[in-house]
């Protein structure tokens, strides 16, 4: 942690950054879970907003 201390007298403590790093693309099989998760989202979403709708 790193400490600095101004004119007053107060401490200001700093944590430590991580560090950075590039993200990689997404392989083809991760793309189709994303969009299959997408989808049933999409469902479920569906779903609860025409129940609220029948609901009412």
């Amino acid at each position: 942690m790193y400490t600095t201390t101004d004119e007053t007298g107060r401490l200001n403590n700093y944590s430590t950054e991580p560090e950075m790093y590039l993200a990689s693309y997404p392989a083809p099989e991760q793309q189709r879970r994303y969009m299959l998760q997408g989808g049933i989202a999409t469902l479920l979403i569906s779903a609860l907003m025409l129940t609220a709708l029948a609901v009412s």
